[in-house]
């Protein structure tokens, strides 16, 4: 299993699309076998989705993230894990333990400017 965390500064970030990096994790039999960081390739309606599907990412773990995200994920068999947050070595020990659980999404149209390029009315439409 491939899980991916948004990533700001070593914490979880509120918005996934607009985070500059995102952790991955392999796990095998319950046992973390790779972590690296990668940098956000650019957001920009359904590229994440397919950017994350293309390198096998089973689960998406972010504190926030909107409707149509949701869906582009949801078709490519990704599942989605919102209303996370704290550091992500906090959130990984939860992986490992089984304790992670899910919550609302933590951020809302239009909340994750700032973190990358707006769209041209300043709204993410994600």
């Amino acid at each position: 299993m491939k899980v991916a965390i948004s990533t700001d500064s070593g914490t979880v970030s509120a918005h996934f699309g607009r985070c500059p990096s995102y952790t991955l994790l392999d796990i095998e039999n319950g046992v973390i076998v790779n972590r690296t960081e990668i940098n956000n390739p650019g957001h920009a309606t359904g590229t994440i989705p397919q950017f994350m599907s293309q390198n096998g990412v089973n689960v998406m773990i972010a504190g926030g993230m909107g409707w149509r995200a949701q869906e582009f994920f949801k078709q490519y068999g990704i599942d989605v894990i919102l209303g996370a947050t704290g550091r992500i070595d906090d959130v990984i020990q939860k992986i490992k333990d089984g304790t992670l659980e899910g919550g609302e999404s933590l951020c809302s149209p239009g909340g994750g400017k700032g973190y990358g390029i707006a769209k041209e009315d300043g709204h993410s439409h994600e």
